[in-house]
Order: structure tokens, then sequence, then C-alpha cells
């Protein structure tokens, strides 16, 4: 690419490389400050967007900001590449890409067909242009749909994952969070617990305690167990009832080798996961087989001092391209739990954390949004809430469900059961199909009107003896 540039006024801004450019277009954020990459004032920043606006979508293809040579996700970006899917934008700048998806010739159907052809540092690019209602318009127009033991992703339905995390594993403690979270409605996406002792016998007694619960209750969700993904694959060789393989990944190589993983681990691990067959025969004869749920965050790879110069949010857009090679179940960005180093205050984390699912969606991933923040971050719950509300316009595939929505063992602040029921409340959204039937089925729920069924007025009899057992214990 040729040095770009654009005036304001008298002065001339110039940009050596696409890299540069990207950087200084992004929204300020302390994390880009800290890496000495964001623009220096609000001036340079908007002539940098006015640039960016410019550049042929085909410049991506051609220059890359972590170089080919050295670095396995370019070569996954550029390799996989779907030049017959990019063809209906391949003629368009950054800027008319941005026209056309808030146009109504932007339909589900044709982004739906347009995301393999699109590159992470395009729809990076273009989101940098986007004020917050463009980026919740777009994604609303996204339906990335996933199956394991039920349907996710579907329009008009949120779900959630219960994350009954406990300081010390305790099971009790664990079992108590898990059924306040059922009774809630939460679960659906995923019974996902962050193990405090991350070793491989506790990961086994972990995931076989939600297999018991799963199996006992007859839950149409998944479970999983947050360790790193050479303690799945030890659990796996154990016996160990694994549905969902989880990993976090970043969007540098170098950045992915510091959690200890490679593309060639990862897909060593999913073709794991497949062996087992755990997922559910659904009516079309399809076994559920999206078995990966992955964890990403704005900040990971300049934390990891493997960003390459480039700004945070370009990079998280390039963890989605390793995530939607692995065909997941789930995508989560945990969006403020890095820390106000990296997004300083609710602002900046509500603006990454619709960045975040605007790419993610228009790379055909089922985007979630773990919606938090961290104690010392300049953030609090009205922040919160109005990141949440946004993603629920825009159609977020999953939120968390945390017990009051304070996680005590990784202690910070994320969305509780409550909070989920409101904004299915607020918008119309439902649970998955077949946990909804299921809800029912035990009583948790009453058949309310069409859009939203209600919460049962009393405890459901089948989960009497286990609260009574809790009591006791």
């Amino acid at each position: 690419m040729m040095p770009t540039s654009h005036t304001i006024g008298q002065q001339r801004y110039q940009f050596a490389d696409l890299r540069t450019l990207l950087a200084k277009a992004s929204p300020l954020r302390s994390g880009d400050q800290l890496a000495g990459v964001a623009a220096l004032d609000a001036r340079e920043r908007i002539a940098a967007q006015m640039a960016l606006a410019d550049v042929p979508l085909r410049a991506f293809l051609n220059e890359a900001v972590v170089p080919y040579e050295s670095d396995e996700v370019t070569r996954l970006i550029l390799d996989s590449h779907d030049a017959s899917a990019f063809a209906p934008v391949s003629h368009l700048t950054v800027g008319e890409l941005r026209n056309w998806l808030l146009s109504d010739h932007a339909s589900s159907a044709s982004l739906t067909a347009l995301a393999p052809g699109l590159t992470p540092e395009m729809v990076a690019a273009v989101s940098k242009l986007c004020r917050l209602q463009d980026l919740v318009l777009v994604a609303s127009k996204c339906e990335v749909v996933t199956r394991f033991r039920n349907t996710l992703g579907l329009k008009n339905r949120l779900a959630t994952r219960l994350q009954p995390n406990h300081p010390t594993d305790d099971m009790a403690g664990i079992a108590a969070s898990l059924l306040d979270g059922l009774l809630l409605g939460s679960g659906d996406a995923v019974i996902g617990i962050n193990p405090a002792s991350d070793n491989v016998p506790q990961v086994v007694r972990l995931l076989h305690m939600l297999d018991d619960v799963i199996g006992h209750y007859g839950i149409p969700t998944q479970s999983c167990v947050l360790t790193h993904v050479t303690n799945t694959l030890a659990a796996i060789e154990r016996g160990a009832p694994v549905d969902l393989v989880f990993q976090s990944i970043g969007g540098t190589e170098a950045t992915n080798r510091s959690f200890g993983v490679t593309l060639a681990l990862l897909a060593d691990a999913r073709e794991a996961a497949l062996s087992l067959q755990r997922g559910a025969l659904f009516d079309d004869g399809q076994r559920g087989a999206h078995v990966m749920y992955f964890e990403t965050g704005q900040g990971s790879a300049l934390s990891a001092n493997a960003h390459h110069g480039c700004d945070q949010q370009t990079l998280e857009a390039r963890a989605y391209a390793v995530a939607r090679h692995f065909k997941p179940l789930l995508v989560n960005t945990v969006v403020g739990f890095i820390g106000p180093e990296y997004l300083f205050n609710g602002k900046q984390i509500a603006r990454a954390g619709l960045e975040d699912h605007f790419c993610g969606k228009l790379l055909g991933l089922p985007m979630g949004c773990d919606i938090c923040y961290t104690n010392h971050a300049e953030a609090d719950g009205d922040d919160m809430d109005s990141l949440m509300l946004m993603l629920g316009a825009a159609g977020c595939n999953f939120i968390m469900g945390v017990p009051g929505s304070d996680d005590i063992m990784l202690n910070y602040q994320s969305t509780s059961f409550h909070d989920a029921l409101v904004l299915r409340q607020l918008l119309g959204l439902r649970a998955a199909p077949e946990f909804e039937a299921w809800q029912q089925a035990m009583g948790i729920t009453t058949a309310g009107n069409a859009s939203a069924p209600a919460l049962a007025d009393r405890l459901p009899a089948a989960f009497a003896p286990a609260l009574q057992q809790l009591g006791g214990a």
C-alpha cells in the first residue's frame, strides 16, 4: 500500500501503512495509548478515519498487518480467504462497505454468504467508521446458528451461560449457584465453570458433576470446564464426559503461544471432542457437532507483548479468524475483564463490546459477550446496563449468568440471572427452543404468552430434594 493521507485545514496527516492507519483510526482506548499506537488527538483520529474510508477492500488482501512469513494467524486469514464470497463487495472501499452494510441490500442471507469473503482487518476497519447505532443495526441483521444439544443463535432468542464459579471449587457451593441459575432460566448456552484449582483430577471431578446434573434432570444443554486445552485433552483420555473444549485465543501466533496453544493443537482438541459423539441427534438426522468454546478480549495481545505494533481492536478481530476456522458453538468476548489498562472506563468498554460483537457476527461467528468490568475500572452497573441493552438489540447470541452479577472467584462484575430475565422481557427474547420446552416441562416456567414464558411462582417439585439437600449441607 502506498502511504495515504488526509488534510484537515492546513495540516496534512500521512499514514505510512495499513497497520498505522488502522491504529490511528481506532476510537480512543487506553490500551492503544499504552502501546504508543493511538492517534495523538481527535484531529489525527478523524483524519485517519477519513483516509481509511477511501482504502479499497482489496488492499487488505495485499498488505498484512502482521507478517505472513512469521505468523500462522496471518497465513490462516489469507490462505483461507474465499474469493467468490468476496466478489460482490470486492470493488468497494471501506467507507462504501459501511454504506452497503447499513442499506437494505445487506440482508441476513447476503451477510451470511459474504462472511467467508471478509477478513478480520476488513471488518475491523469498517467498525472504526461506525457509530454505536451502526454497530447495533448491522449486527442485528446477522444470524449465526449453532448446535450441540440445543439450537443457539436463532432470531429473537437470547441464551445465557450459567457460571457457577466458587473460590474453592466447593461442590455444594457450585451446586447452589447452579440450582439458582436453572430456576431463574439460565444455562441454555452452556453451564460453564472456571475452576479455581486448574489440575486434571479436579477438572475431571467437575465434568462428572455437571454431567450428572444434566443427565439427572434431562437438561438440553452442554457443560464445559474452562481449563487449558491440554487439560481437557487429558480429561478425555481419562474417559471424562467432555462436551465442549474451551480455550482463550488471540489474534497473533505469539499471543496464542503465550496461551500455550497453536492452531495444530486446537485442531487435535476439536477432533478429540468430535470423536466422543456427545452432541444431540436432531430431527434432521444431524448430530450436534459444534464442540469448541473460545474466549477473547481486547488487550490480550498487548498484555503478552505480542501485538506487532497493531491496535488492540484489529487484533481482537483477527482472533475471530482463529475461532471461525474451528466452527465453535460459542465465542465470548470478555470485554472488560483484562482491566482499565486496556479499556479504561465504561464508555470504552461499551464501544469495545459492540465492536467485538459486530466484527464477530460479520465474520460468521456465534458471538456472545461477558458484559463485565473489574473493580478498579472507571465503570459501574449503569454502564453495563447500557451495553447489555444495546447488545440485546444487536442480536447477541448469549450473555453471562452469574449469581448476583458478582463473580467471587474471578473477582469481577458481570451480568446476573436477573439481568437476562430483564433483557428477555424488555426485548421479547426467549431461551433456546429446546431449553424453553424443558423449562416448561419441569415447571420452571409457565406458558405465559407466546412471546415471553413467565417464571413459575413456586418451587418445581423435581428440584425440592436438591434444595433440601443443599439446606442440610
